[in-house]
């Protein structure tokens, strides 16, 4: 019989085992780049095969979802290289090591949009490719907005677009909004900012 995950989170008590993790028989460092790393593993199963796993490296990042005194949300529109297009997406960032994450919201959100948070409220926390990768995310709720910017980074080109929590969700449902955090911020703060 099977793992029953549904079956255990209604049980108030849960008997059902736990899966099994497997042993990591080596690991080496196969790239390292200026945003991340690969590292190559050869993993052992609980009933003894080998497999080989890459995983993607990955220090987090934090993305926002900034509300202006007019209840408009502030987004950006950049270049994605890896895309081959601009994307309309939150604004976001990765963490510098030790940074804490609230200090790296407040720092994005400074360079992006040009904008420090009097308020922020953490919507989720996430694995963003679990598949693959040990990059983390938090999504913060970003309000009592007051000008305080900081120079953007060095590669990016960004285009500041305002707009109402209807536009994005019209932007999401067209297809506008392709970026899959972006949509999740937007879905988590709708249900802050205009609950059901």
């Amino acid at each position: 019989m099977g793992y029953d995950f549904f079956g255990c989170l209604l049980q108030q008590s849960c008997t059902c085992e736990p899966m099994a993790t497997y042993k990591t028989l080596s690991s080496e460092l196969a790239y390292r780049g200026q945003k991340f790393s690969v590292r190559h593993d050869v993993l052992e199963t609980a009933d003894g095969r080998e497999l080989i796993y890459d995983t993607v490296e990955h220090i987090g990042a934090v993305s926002l979802v900034p509300v202006d005194a007019e209840g408009k949300i502030l987004l950006v529109r950049q270049y994605r290289h890896s895309t081959g297009k601009q994307l309309l997406e939150l604004p976001a960032g990765t963490l510098e090591p030790g940074e804490p994450v609230e200090e790296t919201a407040q720092r994005e959100l400074r360079e992006e949009v040009g904008m420090a948070a009097g308020s922020l409220s953490l919507l989720a926390e996430f694995f963003l490719a679990p598949g693959y990768s040990t990059e983390r995310m938090w999504i913060y709720l970003a309000q009592d907005l007051q000008p305080d910017a900081l120079p953007p980074d060095q590669d990016e080109e960004l285009e500041v677009v305002s707009m109402s929590l209807d536009e994005c969700m019209a932007a999401i449902a067209s297809g506008e909004i392709e970026d899959a955090k972006t949509m999740l911020g937007l879905y988590m703060a709708r249900q802050v900012l205009a609950p059901h």
